[in-house]
């Protein structure tokens, strides 16, 4: 009877005189039988991955996050590749990249996908379509599931009902929308035991600290075994570009040095990289550090000496170093190195030049390494995933998202002096120390600006992190260290070795 009556009631109302005058929903049932379900799609596929050949599920789907009286909050797109016979110790690798506000397309056609976009690898520009998406042996399958997530706001990725998508946008609210994902997939997927990596590119890497510390910062542990840090900024006050703050001076001096080296602005020029970063990050923690200290009472042979080994470095001339005051922001310097040739150098990889409407200026009109990759990964993540992994949606793909009014404050540091630094490296140092078995990948690019590498060096040297715990990895490309098929090949190297170890 009473199986009977719920039938008899629920026919009722779908008459079309109660359809229009049907309240609100109220109960968190009735809003869940509201929401759509989740879009799923599941195609078979078989690739050669590090000479291995791996038979493949790839699980392109919509998990919804709920508020706590089960009402869907949010939609988070993923991309799950799992080794046929789903292996409940087989190690499993989240990846996102960063932005805020970027989808993780970069990291999967560009680095770890099956499948990637073939760009120009010599620091050239894409052009127009069609862009070639090619098998990718250099994916890391062969030792690894992976899972790569959009945050809410990015990708397909959005905001349900009545939510607002800026709930989410903040460091916190960000982390923990991200591991309550990855701690709802462990579940579905019987993954709790599996060796564990998280990683992320560029903001990625905070993200990654962020969610660690949301998975490992309570009694409800999701421990990891590895965190990967491509491209790496963790410390923003230390490289804030803000009058008075002379590290973001210190920080930028061995990219400008790299940069000077790989254009050939410098005079001596040695004939290795590495050897010329070393040298410039002895000066720029050393001598020039300690110039820049001395403010205004740097003077006379002192001033003079710093300015012509400042000069040596860059690859400025010493009257442009004296007219700044011997400190160069990255934005002058794309503009100045190599004016006398009418180009200018990218931000996200100074190895890339661009043309400006005029040579005048004093920063370049746009960053060429950027335009010079994102038509090629929008076109190709869209093709691949509409058409080989089968996702079928209405929904614009975001690739970077406009992430308005961004909560850069700390959960239990928003007030005192900790709400006007912002720093997460020592997140990473505390889940080092309360967890014996993680350890943490840091790879850079020699030519990156926008995380510099000597950046992702003092932030991780600071008092409280291991060093003994950590890998530091460096590549001859820039910011996106994937877009240089050499290093592509080193990167999937060193993180298949990494993976192994742990």
């Amino acid at each position: 009877m009473t199986r009977f009556a719920l039938l008899l009631a629920a026919a009722f109302l779908t008459t079309p005189g109660w359809a229009q005058d049907k309240p609100v929903p109220d109960k968190p049932a009735e809003r869940l039988a509201e929401t759509p379900p989740p879009l799923v799609s599941i195609t078979k596929h078989t690739g050669s991955f590090g000479g291995v050949t791996v038979a493949y599920s790839a699980t392109a789907r919509e998990t919804y996050l709920k508020g706590e009286d089960g009402t869907p909050k949010a939609s988070i797109f993923s991309t799950a590749y799992i080794k046929e016979g789903n292996d409940p110790t087989r190690p499993i690798t989240f990846l996102f990249n960063g932005g805020p506000g970027s989808g993780s397309l970069w990291l999967h056609m560009g680095a770890f996908g099956p499948k990637r976009v073939a760009l120009p690898s010599d620091a050239r520009d894409d052009g127009a379509p069609p862009y070639p998406i090619v098998p990718n042996p250099d994916s890391i399958l062969d030792v690894t599931d992976i899972v790569f997530i959009d945050p809410v706001g990015t990708g397909f990725s959005h905001a349900l009902g009545k939510t607002e998508a800026k709930s989410y946008w903040g460091v916190t609210a960000d982390a923990k929308s991200i591991s309550d994902f990855i701690r709802q997939w462990l579940s579905e997927n019987g993954r709790w035991n599996s060796p564990k990596f998280l990683g992320g590119e560029s903001y990625g890497t905070t993200r990654s600290a962020a969610v660690a510390h949301e998975l490992e910062g309570s009694y409800n542990d999701v421990a990891l075994n590895g965190i990967i840090l491509i491209s790496t900024i963790l410390d923003f006050g230390a490289q804030a570009e803000v009058p008075g703050n002379e590290m973001a001076y210190v920080i930028n001096l061995p990219t400008m040095a790299t940069t000077a080296w790989y254009h050939g602005k410098v005079a001596d020029k040695p004939a290795d990289v590495a050897k010329f970063a070393a040298e410039a990050r002895a000066f720029a923690s050393g001598s020039y550090l300690t110039a820049l200290v001395k403010g205004n009472r740097l003077a006379g042979d002192e001033r003079a000496s710093i300015r012509k080994q400042l000069a040596r470095f860059t690859g400025l001339s010493e009257q442009y170093l004296d007219a700044a005051d011997l400190r160069v922001t990255p934005g002058r310097f794309y503009k100045e190195l190599l004016r006398d040739r009418k180009l200018t150098v990218g931000r996200l990889d100074s190895r890339y030049t661009g043309t400006d409407f005029d040579s005048a200026g004093e920063e370049p009109d746009n960053d060429p390494s950027f335009y010079g990759i994102d038509g090629g990964y929008t076109a190709a993540f869209n093709a691949y995933v509409r058409g080989d992994l089968a996702f079928k949606t209405d929904r614009q793909y975001v690739t970077i998202g406009a992430v308005s009014d961004w909560d850069w404050k700390l959960k239990g540091r928003e007030t005192g002096d900790s709400a006007y630094y912002f720093n997460v490296a020592p997140y990473i140092g505390r889940t080092l120390r309360e967890n014996s078995g993680a350890r943490v990948f840091i790879g850079a690019g020699w030519y990156d600006f926008a995380t510099p590498f000597f950046g992702a060096e003092y932030a991780l040297s600071r008092t409280g992190i291991p060093a003994d715990r950590l890998e530091f990895h460096y590549y001859g490309a820039g910011h996106m260290i994937y877009v240089h098929d050499t290093d592509l090949a080193l990167l999937s190297r060193d993180i298949r070795a990494f993976i192994r170890k742990r």
